[in-house]
């Protein structure tokens, strides 16, 4: 399983904080809380606080998982590779599969809204006009394109200034938010509780939903092979970046319940946050939330592309995808096939949404059908890590929690909450989301039939995997490009 040109990717550009702003750009929380904080009402209504409390809990399983699949096989593809490697390779590719067409559906997600809420900064009027937004939000994703392909130094310096402006920002509106007088209605700790909730369909509606909001602090995992340190980093940035969104989004959605109405909530749609701020602070306040709502989404179009284009990558390298996708280019040692097939795919999208309906409901169409396929692969990574560990699970009762049954528990919610939810979502919503995955077998298939090393693996065991590091020594050698299949894991 080689490159196409025998390059790597460019170890050692990332450093732990580095990583963790990643892990929280990637969660992106302004978009995440303007998105989705009205479809999240609409499933849940006041239960929203809930539903994200009780999707961390599994959500941080999931972490966990990562983080220890992560020290014992550093891999661009991640969730790809150590699925393949303990479960099955059909399910390994599907697994990474699920993660190219849910981020590929993001950019257009995504964009859409950073293209509205750019309109609405000039003229309210024009942002309802779903071409034009379709239109500006194109140029933004196509700036990100460009400064994704110069390289990895140049994303993340481009990331720690909108990151740290967006934080800035939201963290501000959190103190003024309880600092201020006006009230829709009184604080309720229920809208923590189960009672709110319609029954097991609308609890994982609710989940479903809310597991979007978290999406995307498993960049640092993709990103594995250009960060120092990399077995131990990446997953104590997932760790950091989930928590602290984990508050930002409570404090958020408390807010929005307290301070707004239900008709406010449900008219706003994804110009709730603006809402908000003018309601906290009416003038400037909803102007200045989105501009972090802009920040944030350009900021999460840049993580979810590095996402994407690093699992082609990886999927390039192991000839399962078009060897093409695994070339690196010469000078910014950035995968720049995979990073050009992926903005001609968005691009073809944005034109059919230009043509499509509102920006709302394409919003409400694209979070439910991506959060199937989310749950789908933080599902098998869950399990993947507890077959990986499972000879060392029994060691100590720290292994069994956090190795063992956290990851489990996260595996099984997510799991759950993808068949259950299957009965609740729109036609539009499963068509994309379960069409999606389907459409992956038949590049499964056929790379299948041609002999591609990675369905005839090395099985991933952390055992072997730590022996091997042991007589290596603790410092890990920079990947070339070329995997040695008689080792458990690369090192």
């Amino acid at each position: 399983m080689r490159t196409t040109t025998n390059r790597g990717l460019q170890p050692n550009v990332l450093g732990t904080f580095d990583t963790i702003v990643m892990a929280v750009a990637g969660s992106a929380p302004a978009y995440s809380l303007a998105a989705t904080t009205a479809v999240l009402f609409g499933a849940v209504g006041f239960a929203g606080p809930a539903a994200l409390l009780y999707c961390a809990i599994p959500m941080f399983g999931i972490v966990l998982a990562y983080a220890r699949l992560g020290r014992i096989d550093v891999n661009a593809g991640a969730g790809y590779s150590w699925v393949g490697r303990t479960l099955h390779p059909f399910l390994g590719f599907l697994s990474g599969w699920a993660l190219v067409f849910a981020a590929t559906v993001f950019m257009v997600a995504g964009s859409l809204p950073a293209g509205s809420l750019t309109l609405s900064l000039i003229d309210p009027d024009l942002a309802r006009s779903t071409p034009l937004a379709a239109a500006v939000g194109a140029g933004w994703f196509l700036l990100i394109l460009l400064v994704v392909l110069g390289g990895a130094r140049l994303t993340v310096r481009a990331q720690l200034i909108m990151s740290g402006v967006e934080m800035l920002i939201l963290i501000g509106f959190v103190l003024a938010a309880v600092a201020h007088r006006g009230r829709a209605a009184a604080f309720d700790w229920s809208w923590f509780g189960l009672g709110q909730f319609d029954g097991p369909q609308g609890f994982a509606a609710g989940a479903l939903i809310a597991a979007f909001y978290y999406w995307g602090w498993d960049v640092t995992s993709n990103l594995s092979e250009e960060t120092r340190n990399s077995r131990r980093t990446a997953g104590l940035a997932a760790l950091v970046g989930v928590g602290f969104v984990f508050v930002l989004f409570e404090a958020f959605t408390v807010a929005v319940n307290v301070l707004l109405s239900a008709e406010e909530i449900r008219t706003a749609g994804p110009n709730v946050l603006a809402v908000l701020g003018q309601e906290i602070w009416p003038g400037v306040g909803g102007k200045l939330l989105v501009v972090a709502v802009v920040l944030s989404t350009v900021a999460t179009l840049e993580t979810t592309l590095l996402q994407v284009t690093r699992s082609l990558f990886a999927m390039g390298r192991d000839r399962t995808m078009p060897a093409a996708l695994g070339a690196v280019h010469h000078r910014w040692n950035t995968p720049w096939v995979a990073i050009v097939a992926v903005g001609g795919a968005a691009l073809l999208m944005f034109a059919a949404a230009a043509a499509a309906g509102s920006v709302q409901q394409i919003l409400s169409d694209a979070v439910a059908a991506i959060g199937l396929q989310i749950a789908f692969y933080y599902g098998l990574a869950g399990i993947a890590a507890v077959v990986a560990y499972k000879s060392v699970l029994f060691r100590s009762v720290r292994d069994l929690v956090l190795g063992g049954l956290w990851p489990l528990l996260g595996s099984a919610f997510m799991l759950w909450a993808f068949v259950e939810s299957l009965g609740e979502l729109s036609t539009t919503a499963l068509t994309i989301g379960l069409g999606g995955l389907l459409v992956g077998v038949v590049p499964l298939v056929v790379y299948w039939r041609k002999g591609s090393d990675y369905y005839r693996p090395a099985r991933l065991d952390a055992v072997r995997a730590m022996e091997a590091a042991e007589e290596w020594g603790p410092a890990a050698h920079p990947r070339t490009g070329t995997r040695d299949k008689s080792y458990a894991t690369d090192f």
